[in-house]
């Protein structure tokens, strides 16, 4: 299996008429700070979080419709994401350090949002959260799972906020109740190993976290735990399922999104594994980034013309039909010409000098039909002139984490000073080169 270096990946992006500053205090960070569209685009990503969460219980809104008549219509608009809270949690830190939102503000709404989720107003299962639930009583909505997936990125904005604002005591003591609380064993059902994809009161759901997608938070977590501990061979437990695509060799036959989540937050960054195949993940997922660019503008294109190498990207999102799991490759469900800002945006940290450009080129040819109080719109179809009125958490949260990593390394900065990231690193064996 092949990964591309770093000076071969700067090589193939040259032509993308961005230029590179390395920043030896942060590795592979660039530095991008004088980018107006970039500084722009992050504060109303922030925007997003300050406006979805309840001012009670901190808990942030899965989307905010762009119509107010469509919150009537569709009934949701009480609907909290567990998830999107711990995207939440992080961009208060960003808004706090960029001066988007005064500090103490900022430690007011992570307060409420980590009392909810310790005190039992939000209903906790061993540890672990409903994936949706009502953002005022915080019980769980409907019929939903707790998820494994969404509890984890909860736990990952706690502990970024537990380090950014060390001087709050009851921050600190509650992201660590949090984090203790969460019984990372019992979600293997029985297993040891594999974690499942989560519970309902019928039992668990069958399927496991058993190959490569979004899980390599969920493994490290569990591994670092200081009370309910993953053993580090669970690191290994799960399949790495080779792809490929034109030149490009990576692991995972997964959607892009999941090539950025985890990474976000744990700095993978001139690691290697120990074993195995001695895997890259940071390299994997630049690798990742730059298939789908070129799936997207070489073949898709077929189909869709809009598609070129600026214009490019398709990952879940909103769509015509509601929310659809799509990308590649290879295709996840059919693909209607739309294209999603995050899929670029989300990988800023990634591939700087194809995912910039892909940015400016959208602004710049849709201008204020995709351009909006949130940023980039979730997803617009050139074909068709469908655009997304809804602007979805997880969306504008990858984006706005991605670009500070980018920009400042500060999320990386800010997770990885939590003793346990660097533990569970260790124990499973991912070294710096």
């Amino acid at each position: 299996m092949r990964f591309i270096g770093r000076r071969e990946f700067l090589l193939r992006a040259a032509g993308a008429g961005v230029s590179l500053a390395a920043d030896h205090s942060f590795g592979f960070v660039r530095r991008y700070r004088d980018d107006a569209l970039l500084v722009d685009l992050s504060e109303r990503c922030f925007r997003f979080f300050q406006d979805a969460t309840d001012p009670e219980t901190g808990i942030c809104r899965d989307l905010i419709h762009g119509n107010p008549a469509d919150n009537d219509r569709k009934g949701d608009e009480a609907r909290g994401s567990t998830g999107v809270t711990g995207f939440c949690l992080t961009a208060m830190c960003i808004g706090a350090e960029r001066q988007w939102i005064a500090r103490e503000q900022a430690k007011d709404r992570v307060r409420r949002a980590l009392r909810s989720y310790t005190s039992g107003k939000v209903e906790c299962i061993h540890g672990w959260f409903y994936h949706f639930i009502d953002v005022h009583t915080g019980q769980r909505w409907k019929n939903v799972e707790v998820s494994t997936s969404d509890s984890i990125w909860l736990l990952a904005g706690a502990l970024t906020c537990r380090q950014y604002f060390q001087e709050d005591s009851e921050i600190r003591d509650l992201a660590t109740l949090l984090y203790s609380r969460c019984d990372f064993p019992w979600m293997t059902n029985g297993n040891g190993m594999l974690l499942s994809h989560g519970w309902r009161p019928e039992g668990f759901i069958k399927f496991r976290y058993n190959k490569y997608c979004q899980l390599a938070a969920m493994y490290l977590l569990g591994i670092g735990s200081p009370t309910h501990a993953l053993p580090p061979d669970a690191w290994y437990a799960w399949e790495r399922d080779p792809n490929s695509y034109s030149q490009y060799r990576y692991i995972g036959t997964s959607l892009l999104w999941t090539y950025q989540y985890p990474f976000a937050w744990f700095d993978f960054r001139g690691r290697r594994e120990a074993r195995g195949t001695h895997v890259d993940w940071f390299a994997n997922s630049q690798t990742a980034t730059l298939a789908h660019r070129e799936w997207c503008y070489r073949d898709l294109s077929k189909t869709f013309p809009d598609y070129t190498p600026d214009i490019w990207g398709i990952t879940s999102s909103s769509s015509p039909n509601g929310y659809r799991a799509w990308g590649g490759p290879p295709m996840h469900s059919r693909i209607d010409g739309s294209v999603v800002p995050c899929a670029a945006g989300g990988s800023l940290m990634l591939t700087p000098d194809v995912c910039i450009p892909a940015l400016h080129a959208m602004k710049d040819k849709f201008g204020e039909k995709i351009w909006g109080k949130y940023g980039l719109a979730d997803a617009f179809n050139p074909l068709t002139g469908w655009v997304s009125t809804d602007t979805l958490g997880l969306d504008v949260g990858i984006t706005l984490l991605s670009a500070e990593n980018l920009r400042h390394g500060d999320v990386w900065h800010w997770f990885m000073a939590n003793p346990e990231a660097h533990r569970a690193m260790l124990l499973a064996g991912i070294n710096r080169r």
